[in-house]
C-alpha cells in the first residue's frame, strides 16, 4: 500500500476511534503524525514537529484564557443579563437576543463549543419559563455561533483564513465572515417561522420576570472594576487586531495577563479553564494535515477529485463530504483537514477561491446542530430531561436536513455564480 492510501485510511480510523471510543482527536492525530509520518513518509521527528501550528496554538490559548477570565469575573453574565434585559419581556425577541450575544461571542473570539456551552444553560432556562420551542433556542444559540464563528478574529476564521494564506491563495476573509452571517442568519430565521416564534406572545410579564428566568447563574450584575477592565481588554483586543493586524493570540495573552496581575485571586483558576481538549484536538489535526501535505497525500486526493472532469461537481462533492463528517465529528478539526483537499481546484483556477472557501466553511460548520456534533450535544445536554429524548429526534432530523441543504444551497448560491 502506497504512502498516501495508508495516511488516508489512518485519517478514516481517527474519525471512527474518535466517534466510538471518544478519545480526543487532536491525541489520535499527532500518534498518527508520528507512525504514519515515520514509517511511511520516512520522516524525522523533527520534520513531523515543523508543522506543529504555533500561531494557532497562541490563538486558542490566548482567547480562551482571556475568555475564561470573563466568564469567572461575571463580565459574559453581565453581557448576557443587559442583552436580556433591553427587550423587556418581548418573547419574540429573546430567541434572537439569545443568537446576538452567541454571534458577539464568536465574532470576538470564543470558540463556538465554548459559547454555546456558556449560553445554553441561560437559553434552555428561559425556553422552560416561557414556553419557547426548545428545538427553537438550540437552534438560535447554534446558529448564532456561526453568525459570528467567521470574524477575521475568530477560532475558525483565523484557522481557514490561515489554511488558505499557507496555501498561497488570495482569500477574502470578509467575504467569508458575511457569507456565513447571512446563510445562517437566513437559517435561523426560517426556523424560528417554522417553530413558531411568530406565534409567541409579544410580551412577558416584564424585565423581572426575566431576571428571575436567568435564574442564579446570570443574577442582576452591576459593573465593577474587573468587568470594566475586562470588556476595556477585550475592546482593545478587537482594535489591535483588526486595525493593527497584531497576532490575536499574543494580544489576547497579554491582556488576560494583565487582568491577572490586576486582581490574581479572581483570576487564579483561569488557565485550567482554558479549552485544552480544543488545543490538543486542532494542533493535533493539523499537524497531522501537515504531514499529509508532505508526504503528498494532499495533492494525491485533491487530483483524484479533480479527475472528476467536472469542476462544479467537484465542488459540491467536498462540500457534502465537509457536511456529512462534521455531523458527526469536531468541525474545528475537519475545517483545517478540508480545505487543502480544494486547493488544486481554486489553484487551477476552476473555482473562485473565495466563494470555494466559503462554501466548505459554511457547509461544514451549520451542521453542527446535530446531536452528535459538540454544540448540538451541549444544547441537548441542557433541555430538560423529559424532553430530552424529543429534543434528540428533532435535532437528528434539522441535523440530517442541513446536511442534505446546506451544501447544495452553498454550492449554488457561492461556487455557480463564481463561473459564470
Amino acid at each position: 500500500m502506497s504512502p498516501e492510501l495508508i495516511s488516508i485510511v489512518a485519517l478514516v480510523a481517527i474519525f471512527v476511534i474518535t466517534g466510538v471510543f471518544s478519545v480526543n482527536m487532536g491525541a489520535l492525530a499527532f500518534a498518527a503524525a508520528f507512525l504514519v509520518g515515520t514509517l511511511a513518509g520516512g520522516m524525522s521527528s523533527d520534520d513531523i514537529l515543523a508543522g506543529f501550528p504555533g500561531d494557532i496554538f497562541m490563538v486558542l490559548v490566548g482567547v480562551t484564557y482571556l475568555f475564561a477570565i470573563a466568564r469567572a469575573n461575571g463580565t459574559i453574565d453581565w453581557l448576557v443579563y443587559q442583552s436580556v434585559r433591553m427587550v423587556s419581556g418581548r418573547l419574540p425577541l429573546i430567541p434572537w437576543v439569545m443568537l446576538a450575544v452567541s454571534g458577539l461571542l464568536t465574532a470576538i473570539g470564543a470558540v463556538p463549543p465554548a459559547a454555546v456551552a456558556i449560553i445554553a444553560p441561560v437559553a434552555m432556562g428561559l425556553a422552560v419559563k416561557h414556553g419557547i420551542s426548545p428545538l427553537l433556542m438550540s437552534l438560535m444559540v447554534v446558529h448564532g455561533t456561526m453568525v459570528g464563528g467567521f470574524s477575521p478574529i475568530s477560532v475558525f476564521g483565523v484557522i481557514v483564513n490561515g489554511v488558505v494564506r499557507g496555501s498561497d491563495l488570495d482569500g477574502s476573509p470578509l467575504f467569508l465572515f458575511f457569507g456565513s452571517m447571512v446563510v445562517n442568519l437566513v437559517f435561523a430565521f426560517v426556523a424560528f417561522v417554522v417553530l413558531g416564534g411568530l406565534r409567541l406572545s409579544p410580551a412577558a410579564d416584564g424585565v423581572a420576570e426575566e431576571e428571575r428566568a436567568l435564574g442564579a447563574a446570570v443574577a442582576p450584575v452591576a459593573l465593577d472594576r474587573d468587568r470594566i477592565l475586562t470588556l476595556v481588554g477585550i475592546g482593545t483586543m478587537v482594535v489591535l487586531t483588526l486595525f493593527l493586524e497584531l497576532d490575536i493570540g499574543l494580544v489576547a495573552i497579554t491582556v488576560a495577563v494583565l487582568l491577572g496581575l490586576i486582581s490574581p485571586r479572581a483570576h487564579k483558576d483561569a488557565v485550567a479553564h482554558v479549552t485544552w481538549p480544543t488545543v490538543l484536538l486542532i494542533c493535533g489535526v493539523l499537524t497531522y494535515v501537515s504531514v499529509l501535505q508532505e508526504i503528498g497525500t494532499i495533492d494525491y486526493v485533491s487530483q483524484a477529485v479533480s479527475s472528476l472532469g467536472v469542476p462544479l461537481l467537484s465542488a459540491l462533492l467536498l462540500c457534502y463530504i465537509g457536511a456529512v463528517v462534521s455531523a458527526f465529528a469536531s468541525s474545528t478539526g475537519l475545517l483545517g483537514a478540508l480545505i487543502p483537499l480544494a486547493v488544486p481546484l481554486m489553484a487551477a483556477g476552476q473555482v473562485e477561491v473565495a466563494s470555494m472557501v466559503a462554501a466548505l466553511a459554511i457547509a461544514s460548520t451549520v451542521v453542527d446542530i446535530s446531536p452528535f456534533s459538540t454544540s448540538g450535544a451541549i444544547m441537548l445536554a441542557n433541555s430538560q430531561e423529559d424532553d430530552r429524548d424529543h429534543v434528540f429526534r428533532r435535532l437528528l432530523v434539522y441535523g440530517a436536513t442541513m446536511v442534505v441543504v446546506t451544501p447544495l444551497v452553498v454550492w449554488g448560491a457561492m461556487i455557480v455564480p463564481g463561473l459564470g
